[in-house]
C-alpha cells in the first residue's frame, strides 16, 4: 500500500500582523478553562493564545489573530516557522518509517546529521557526535562523556547560567526560583564561579576569566575538573554576552590543564548568534558542544559533538536512548540545515542585529530605563532599570512584555532578576515585520516607563 498524495486545500498563509479580538481571545480562553481542568499547573505558558498554524514568522490563533513572533519557540524555528525543506523532509520520512530505534536498527538520516555536525561546528579535528531529544540531554551527556574521558568528578558551571531541568542539569543551573526550588537534592560534584556580566561586574574578559579560574584553582583543584560547561551568551540568565577575552581564557585554562571545555550551544547555535556557532566569534574550539532548539526546525532532537577520541572514550552501550535521533527529527534537521545553507541565515542574523542594537540603544537614551542593550545576530536583549541606577525593574520589564503581547507581539523575558525582554525572532523574519514589531515594543516602552 502507497501513501497518499492528496493533500488538503490550504488557506494562504498570513503576511501581516493582525487582531480580530482582544488577545487572548475567546476561544482561546476557553481552552485555557479545559486546560487548567487536565494540564499540570507547573507547566506555564507565556501567552495563552492557542496557535493553530505557523508561517514564516507569524502565528494564527484559535480566534484568527496573526501575531508577530519574536519568540521562535525560545529560538527553535530559527528557519522561520513550516519552512518548506523542513516540512517536505518531514512529510517523506513519515510515510517511509516513523521510528525502529538507532540503538536497534540504524538509519542513514541519524549518520547524515552526524556528518553534517562534524562539518559545520568549530574545528578541523576528527569529530563524532551522539544524538538525543532535547538540550538538558546534550548537557547531561557531554558531562557524562568528560567524566569517563578524563577519570575526573568535578564540574564547573557560572553564575546566571541555565543548563537544563533534569536533576543533574539543575544542579548545574543557577537561578533556583522556578527551576530548582524544591526539586532537590541535586548532583554532586557540581561547582559555581563567576563569569562575566559586563553591565555589572565591570571587568573585561581577561580580568573576569582570572577571576574565574583563581576561585576553581583555590577551591577545587585544576586536577580534579573534569570540565567546564560554559554558554557562550548565557539565555535564561539575561543573554549575557561575557567581556572578549573572557571564553579564550576559560578555553585556555582548560586545554592546559586538561579539562574538557564545553560550548552550551543550546541557545546560540545554528546561526543564530551571526556565525553557525556563537563560539567562533573569539576562535574558540570547544572539546564538546551540546546543541539543540535550532537545530531541527521545530522537532525535538539535540546532540553532542567533539573530539572524536572524547565521544571513543565511552564504551559501546554508554549513549544512547530510545528516540534520541529519531528518524523524523533528523529528517527535519537536515531539511533545516539546508534552509540556513541556501539562505545563508547567518547573514540574515547579522542583518536583524544591524536593524534592532540602534533602535535600542535610541530607545534607551530616550527613556532612561534601558540601563543595557546587548547581544549577536538575532539573540538581543534590553535590561531595565530604574532610572539613573543599575537596579533591576522587573515590573517595568512585566508590564512592557504584556503591552507587546496584547498589540500581537510575542516577546519573552529573562534574567537573574526577571529585568530582561529578549529578542528571538526567525532568522528569516521579513524586514517590513521586524520593523512593525520593533515600532510596537517600543511604544510599549514608552507608555509603560510613564505609567
Amino acid at each position: 500500500m502507497t501513501a497518499s498524495t492528496t493533500t488538503e486545500p490550504q488557506a494562504p498563509a498570513p503576511r501581516q500582523r493582525r487582531l480580530r479580538t482582544e488577545i487572548p481571545g475567546p476561544v482561546s480562553r476557553e481552552l485555557q478553562e479545559r486546560r487548567g481542568n487536565a494540564v499540570a499547573a507547573g507547566v506555564s505558558s507565556v501567552l495563552p493564545v492557542y496557535v493553530t498554524s505557523a508561517s514564516g514568522g507569524l502565528l494564527t490563533d484559535a480566534d484568527g489573530n496573526v501575531l508577530i513572533d519574536f519568540g521562535s519557540g525560545i529560538a527553535v524555528t530559527n528557519v522561520g516557522h513550516s519552512a518548506p525543506a523542513v516540512v517536505d523532509r518531514v512529510r517523506k520520512q513519515a510515510c517511509w518509517f516513523t521510528h525502529t530505534c538507532f540503538m536497534v536498527t540504524p538509519y542513514e538520516g541519524y549518520v547524515e546529521v552526524c556528518e553534517a555536525l562534524a562539518e559545520l561546528t568549530p574545528g578541523d579535528h576528527a569529530k563524532k557526535s551522539v544524538l538525543f531529544n532535547s538540550g538538558a540531554e546534550a548537557v547531561e551527556n557531554a558531562v557524562k562523556i568528560a567524566r569517563v574521558a578524563t577519570g575526573r568528578q568535578a564540574v564547573v558551571v557560572f553564575d546566571h547560567a541555565y543548563h537544563g531541568r533534569t536533576n543533574l542539569t539543575m544542579g548545574m543551573t543557577a537561578k533556583s526560583v522556578p527551576y530548582k526550588h524544591g526539586f532537590g537534592p541535586f548532583a554532586p560534584e557540581v561547582y559555581r564561579v563567576p563569569g562575566s556580566y559586563p553591565f555589572r561586574d565591570g571587568l573585561d574578559g581577561p580580568e573576569a576569566a582570572a577571576l574565574a579560574i583563581d576561585r576553581i584553582e583555590k577551591q577545587i583543584g585544576g586536577d580534579q575538573v573534569a570540565a567546564v560547561v560554559l554558554e557562550p551568551i548565557q539565555g535564561e540568565g539575561g543573554f549575557i554576552e561575557p567581556a572578549r577575552g573572557f571564553l579564550p581564557a576559560i578555553a585556555a585554562w582548560c586545554r592546559d590543564n586538561g579539562v574538557v571545555f564545553v560550548a552550551d550551544e543550546v541557545q546560540t547555535g545554528f546561526c543564530r548568534t551571526g556565525s553557525w556557532f556563537a563560539s567562533s566569534d573569539e576562535d574558540v574550539v570547544p572539546d564538546l558542544i551540546a546543541t539543540a532548539k535550532g537545530i531541527a526546525g521545530g522537532l525535538p532532537l539535540s546532540a553532542v559533538t567533539g573530539r572524536a577520541e572524547l565521544l571513543d572514550a565511552v564504551p559501546p552501550g554508554g549513549l544512547g536512548g530510545t528516540y534520541g535521533g529519531n528518524p523524523i527529527a533528523c529528517a527535519a534537521a537536515l531539511g533545516s540545515i539546508e534552509t540556513m545553507k541556501a539562505e545563508n541565515l547567518a547573514a540574515s542574523a547579522k542583518r536583524i542585529e544591524d536593524a534592532v542594537l540602534p533602535r535600542l540603544r535610541a530607545l534607551a537614551a530616550e527613556t532612561g530605563v534601558i540601563g543595557d542593550v546587548r547581544g549577536r545576530g538575532a539573540m538581543l536583549a534590553a535590561e531595565f532599570v530604574r532610572p539613573g541606577t543599575t537596579e533591576p525593574d522587573a515590573a517595568l520589564t512585566k508590564r512592557v512584555a504584556a503591552a507587546c503581547h496584547r498589540a500581537g507581539v510575542v516577546v519573552l523575558t529573562c534574567g537573574t532578576y526577571g529585568n530582561v525582554v529578549r529578542l528571538l525572532p526567525p532568522l528569516s523574519l521579513a524586514d517590513d515585520l521586524l520593523d512593525e514589531g520593533l515600532s510596537v515594543l517600543e511604544h510599549a516602552v514608552r507608555t509603560e516607563a510613564r505609567a
